[in-house]
């Protein structure tokens, strides 16, 4: 009589399965795969041979604290029964005298996290022997055609979930620069990072069990990652600050990746990491989301609206002298913002607006109560159905609000302008598989001006104004087209006076005469035109200011009043020069300047607004690479940098970073640079990880934070 079979030993095979789940760079000594692919195990038994005559052999996963079959986060099924489509199937594959090779799968919708694997034996005598095998843990399967996050492009799943680096864009619309950042989402312990951080959100501490479970969903995922990403609701990672003082953390330009970011947070017991900004958030989610297997890019938009009041308007205040005042409102123009667009399928909606979805991770405005803002699909931003979930509405302003112009004087505000034409530009995301930026604004809204785009926003308008049970919406809010365009980076703003008969006949443009180095003056002029067949008389105030990239202003720093004389159709030119030792200590870490002119004629109530950004540029970091990249062989890496003023630069730390090629963050001191000193540093490494990688470089110092720069090679493996 033969006896009852009893397991011995299990093999996860964990190198072998997780180089088919694409998990490989995560581990190769942990279980990790992908839902609705099999994945093999080898069961080795102590007595004898599986005889499937007389045994049963029944599996069990669980995951969470209270798993439950009823919710889907307990499941229990047979060796070689077919269950439904949302059931696990465990096949047999290859019988040994003493060992059985077994295929499991789990369906495409079950929940993603940690799972316990358990095993039970009955045996023909009626003996039942239950043995736990271990642990393993579950991830989306963009591969999986069954999976909401399926992706049918093997370059775009390469590079929206297997790349572990990419650029970030910042800058403003006219000077767009690449910021390189290290994703590194499969470093050591990101992927207990990441699960951790689902466990630490308020939706776990409050209901575990239906947190779990609906843990399959990646629309809601990515909305308790976008929650915890900040921490304005939770012990979040991170803390954002835009006040310029950064005494008690990082400087958020001083990141340059994520992996040191998340680490930071798990060490300190799940304390906010202070400090981030909006690219900061964006990339950090970029890592959880990927490393989870959801495909994610992050995505910059220039010129972005922050609408508060929901009425499509973002309302800019001046004064007399042209400057830009702080918003009581808090509507603002960010000079760029910067979020993630994650790959899903939406059930939820209704057909078609699958896809991009818009998730936001940057603390703004509450959505349900928390600081989270997504996934909203970019589709319906395109086409105005500001009705769909999430938070379709708050982005749809984001690219598409109009800007309306006010003048403060005496205790009143004066409408001046509405402007159609200035939110929502170059909106950019890195290309697929390449260094080059890819252009995506068309994903988003119609071309700026067309009658498809004026007739979206007209629609999004009046379906916000339906939802709205009470009037919030300004009676002189309505869109119009603008009187005149940008030219040369800047808004040019002619402004009519209150006499419909009125036309505006005067222009004003600013012009750089050189690039806007920093360490130098900057030298521009302000053109007047007169377009009328009269005389014209302009008394024109300037004003320069710092500006933070959201958006919000400094005080300003320089002032000048022109007085200009034209005559019919004339040309004339005001130079002006800002000296870099007037606006040096009033730079912000963004290095934006915005000048403004207000010009107005004696002989009448008419007002021209002109203003253009600026932003200073520096030189980067060059990176060489001193002989072959090859796995666990040393390789020297140079880094040269230069001190672009005229004087000494104090506490220079470089900060060098890279997937693969760096197990931790590498901090150099170099004390003092001269003026226009070079310094050339030479850094040793072993890379570990073969194939694309990039080196991350951020110099700070008294005077610069976010000189960046970055190398891509290639690492051979080992011979």
């Amino acid at each position: 009589m033969a006896q009852g079979l009893e397991v011995a030993l299990s093999d996860l095979r964990s190198s072998w399965n997780n180089v088919y789940h694409h998990t490989e760079d995560i581990s190769v000594d942990h279980l990790l795969v992908r839902r609705g692919q099999a994945f093999n195990i080898t069961l080795y038994f102590r007595n004898r041979g599986f005889l499937p005559v007389v045994d049963n052999i029944i599996f069990v996963v669980e995951t969470g604290p209270l798993p439950d079959l009823a919710k889907g986060t307990r499941a229990v099924f047979s060796l070689g029964k077919h269950g439904g489509p949302r059931s696990w199937i465990a096949l047999p594959e290859m019988q040994g005298d003493t060992s059985l090779e077994v295929s499991l799968c789990a369906p495409p919708m079950a929940a993603v996290g940690r799972y316990v694997l358990k095993v039970h034996i009955n045996s023909f005598q009626g003996t039942v022997s239950a043995y736990q095998l271990g642990e393993f843990i579950l991830l989306f399967n963009p591969w999986c055609p069954g999976d909401a996050v399926y992706l049918d492009s093997e370059p775009q799943r390469q590079e929206y979930v297997v790349n572990d680096y990419g650029f970030i864009y910042q800058g403003n619309k006219n000077w767009i620069r690449p910021c390189p950042w290290n994703y590194g989402q499969f470093e050591d312990n990101i992927i207990d990072i990441c699960l951790e951080l689902l466990d630490k959100s308020l939706n776990f501490q409050i209901d575990p069990a239906t947190d779990c479970a609906l843990r399959g969903n990646p629309v809601y995922i990515s909305r308790v990652v976008c929650a915890m990403i900040n921490s304005n609701d939770d012990n979040g990672v991170l803390n954002g600050n835009w006040s310029e003082n950064y005494l008690d953390g990082v400087n958020p330009a001083e990141w340059t990746g994520s992996v040191a970011i998340l680490k930071k947070w798990h060490a300190t017991g799940c304390q906010p990491v202070r400090y981030g900004q909006c690219w900061v958030f964006a990339a950090v989610m970029c890592t959880v989301m990927r490393c989870l297997g959801i495909p994610t890019r992050v995505t910059t938009n220039f010129d972005s609206g922050h609408d508060t009041d929901g009425n499509l308007i973002i309302d800019e205040y001046y004064d007399s002298t042209g400057r830009i005042l702080e918003n009581k409102k808090r509507d603002t123009v960010w000079n760029y913002h910067v979020w993630n667009e994650c790959w899903m399928a939406r059930q939820d909606l209704p057909p078609g607006y699958g896809g991009w979805q818009v998730l936001d991770a940057t603390p703004q405005e509450t959505s349900n109560g928390l600081y989270c803002c997504g996934p909203a699909s970019v589709r319906a931003i395109k086409e105005g159905e500001v009705d769909l979930n999430y938070d379709t509405p708050f982005v749809f302003a984001m690219v598409n609000a109009d800007c309306m112009s006010w003048l403060v004087y005496g205790g009143k505000e004066q409408k001046l302008h509405q402007d159609t034409t200035s939110v929502g530009h170059f909106i950019s995301t890195k290309s697929i598989q390449s260094d080059e930026r890819d252009d995506i604004t068309e994903n988003y809204k119609y071309g700026e001006g067309s009658p498809e785009e004026r007739l979206v926003f007209q629609k999004a308008l009046q379906k916000l104004r339906a939802r709205r049970s009470q009037g919030a919406f300004r009676a002189d809010s309505q869109p119009s087209r603008p009187m005149s365009q940008s030219w040369n980076s800047h808004r040019s703003l002619n402004i009519p006076s209150h006499r419909p008969s009125d036309v505006v006949q005067v222009s004003l443009k600013f012009k750089l005469l050189d690039p806007p180095n920093m360490g130098q003056d900057i030298n521009f002029v302000l053109l007047a035109l007169n377009m009328s067949s009269q005389f014209k008389d302009l008394k024109v105030n300037l004003s320069a200011q710092s500006l933070l990239h959201d958006g919000n202003p400094l005080p300003p720093f320089w002032q000048d009043t022109a007085f200009i004389s034209l005559s019919p159709d004339e040309e004339k030119t005001y130079t002006c020069k800002i000296p870099y030792s007037q606006y040096s200590q009033y730079l912000s870490t963004d290095k934006l300047i915005r000048i403004s002119a207000l010009g107005e004629e004696k002989s009448s109530p008419e007002k021209i607004l002109v203003n253009k950004i600026i932003t200073l540029t520096y030189p980067g970091i060059t990176i060489n690479i001193l002989g072959a990249a090859i796995m666990y062989q040393p390789l020297s890496i140079q880094v040269i940098f230069s001190n672009p003023l005229l004087e000494p630069v104090e506490d220079c730390v470089l900060t060098l970073e890279g997937s693969g090629l760096f197990k931790k963050q590498q901090r150099i001191l170099i004390g003092v640079l001269k003026p226009h000193h070079k310094a050339t540093i030479t850094v040793k490494t072993i890379p570990f990880k073969s194939g694309p990688r990039q080196i991350q470089a951020n110099l700070r110092s008294n005077k610069f934070k976010d000189i960046k720069g970055y190398r891509n090679l290639y690492v051979d493996f080992a011979l």
